[in-house]
């Protein structure tokens, strides 16, 4: 049986684990959206700070947020599938609990969507530190994006997603530790569609002092285990797509 979700609404995607120094920036920059059909699912991994303090006195003046405990940790891959169970809206968006939304960005995405017909969008983001400093400014993406292309560049940036689940129908993303957000991506984008993209910055992204060195190599090792055991794409292949990934990751960090 088919899943009827509310026409127009769109529901905000956040897994939470230990979010206490971002959370109310997150919510806060969903509560200023300039679209107003919003609801915000909130799934808690088992926080062991003050997160859930936190969203309970949100949850006292705002009526349109839904607050879950996990049992378990289970990863922020298995709380969004938690959050999209839950979520009532026709429209999904994900938000990381300690990146920033600009107050168009909703708006803008949905029109987005309307006039060029596609159940997939994503902007443009800038990067801050955990201090919401600019780090780097990161424009100029594609303004489209199909299966061929995602598979040797990780444009989409997760917190910039919105989707349209009366198109694309009731999907899950894969329960795996790593790169759950990149395999949703292309297990959506496989048969054909095209997202369609923002050139402009509606999203801060919040990343750590060592984002951009370590976590490079461990992009490379998720990027080959989907390729090949999701995907099931041959090793000479992947390899190339792996090339352009780092050529691409050199541009955009680096120039």
């Amino acid at each position: 049986m088919e899943r009827e979700y509310v026409k127009g609404r769109v529901s905000v995607i956040m897994p939470v684990f230990n979010a206490e120094k971002f959370i109310s920036e997150a919510l806060d920059s969903v509560f200023a959206q300039t679209y107003k059909d919003i609801e915000i699912v909130l799934v808690d991994d088992r926080s062991r700070d003050n997160s859930a303090d936190i969203i309970k006195e949100y949850m006292k003046n705002h009526q349109n947020i839904i607050y879950y405990l996990q049992p378990t940790n289970q990863g922020a891959g298995a709380a969004r599938n938690k959050a999209l169970e839950l979520a009532t809206g026709e429209y999904v968006a994900f938000l990381d609990s300690d990146d920033i939304w600009m107050p168009t960005k909703i708006k803008r995405q949905i029109n987005l969507m309307s006039e060029t017909n596609t159940p997939f969008s994503y902007a443009a983001i800038e990067m801050i530190d955990e201090d919401g400093k600019l780090l780097k400014s990161k424009r100029n993406i594609k303004e489209t994006c199909d299966y061929k292309y995602l598979l040797h560049n990780t444009i989409i940036a997760t917190s910039s997603v919105v989707i349209n689940r009366n198109i694309v129908g009731d999907f899950r993303m894969p329960t795996r530790r790593g790169g759950q957000d990149y395999a949703t991506w292309l297990m959506l984008l496989r048969d054909g569609i095209v997202a369609y993209g923002i050139n402009e910055e509606l999203v801060k992204y919040r990343i750590s002092d060592n984002s951009l060195s370590s976590n490079k190599l461990d992009s490379v090792c998720q990027i080959w285990e989907i390729q090949r055991m999701q995907e099931e794409l041959p090793y000479y292949f992947i390899c190339l797509n792996i090339v352009k990934f780092i050529i691409h990751s050199i541009k955009k960090y680096y120039f």
